[in-house]
């Protein structure tokens, strides 16, 4: 038993790599934390950890004994978890990093249900557009808009959006109706910074066409408030503007076509996950599949 606890709390000192710092999440000394990880390694024979005054490195057998450790380790903590649960709700401070639009559309609507689901989790939003370190930060999940790179962390798909055209009557009224995409170049088409041109499909058909306008935003409400505001077509999820469709501020245009699919993706940094984090994906995952995106 006290060789597993030493390897927990290795593990626990190589996701941040500070001992200090450890010692404060694990609230024990960090003179005890660094003799219980000196005891492990007398147990083994082998260096596991460089350290000066300044920085902690895993040495090369430290780097090998922490990936089978984290398993074992996460293992544990998730069997352990797991028969406590039988007896009582999730519970616990759930830290998710969110898109702020993605948060405020369509995760806000869903928050209240899933706290009377689960009084005992208390949740912390991060809704800055930083890609935050999921182990070094202590974030538990991180939602993020298209395809995720390639790394270390276990992606699961939560939905997916298929973008339209809209834009206001009254700006409308001022341009005429589009009856093709083509005719894009001659409207103020509000998008992204840095991207310059819509692709949009239809069947088989797809074309990239070239936008122009006055504004990029990053912000999905700035960009409804703007078209709202006779400023030009803006391409959107329908269920992004549901009020504004229904209060008739914008209209759909070139109704046939669409963008490309944008998914949706939960990471997390492994696939054993705490309680608290399982019932959070999959009630996303399940709530948001069976809406019209």
């Amino acid at each position: 038993m006290e060789l597993l606890r030493n390897m927990s709390l290795f593990v626990e000192v190589c996701k941040v790599m500070n001992f200090r710092r450890a010692a404060e999440s694990l609230e024990m000394p960090s003179s005890t934390l660094s003799r219980r990880i000196s005891k492990l390694e007398q147990d083994i024979g082998l260096r596991l950890l460089h350290r000066t005054t300044r920085k902690v490195e895993l040495t090369e057998a430290g780097q090998v004994y922490y990936e089978r450790c984290k398993r074992i380790v996460d293992e544990a903590n998730l069997a352990h978890e797991q028969l406590g649960a039988m007896l009582e709700q999730p519970s616990g401070l759930l830290r998710a990093s969110v898109p702020v639009d993605f948060a405020i559309i369509y995760m806000a609507p869903l928050l209240a249900e899933f706290t009377a689901l689960y009084p005992g989790i208390q949740i912390e939003l991060d809704m800055t557009p930083r890609q935050v370190d999921l182990v070094s930060e202590s974030v538990d999940v991180a939602i993020r808009m298209g395809t995720p790179p390639d790394s270390n962390l276990i992606a699961r798909k939560l939905t997916e959006f298929k973008s339209q055209l809209f834009a206001s009557p009254d700006y409308l009224a001022l341009t005429g109706m589009p009856e093709h995409p083509d005719e894009l170049k001659h409207f103020d088409c509000i998008g992204f910074p840095k991207v310059d041109k819509w692709i949009l499909v239809k069947g088989e058909e797809s074309l990239a066409v070239a936008i122009g306008g006055k504004f990029r935003v990053n912000n999905v409400g700035m960009m409804k408030r703007l078209s709202v505001l006779n400023q030009g077509v803006i391409m959107l999820p329908r269920s992004a503007i549901e009020e504004e469709l229904e209060h008739q501020q914008l209209t759909p245009i070139l109704e046939n076509w669409h963008g490309l699919s944008l998914p949706v993706f939960a990471l997390t940094e492994t696939r054993l996950l705490p309680a608290k984090v399982r019932v959070f994906v999959d009630f996303l995952r399940e709530k948001l599949a069976y809406q019209e995106r």
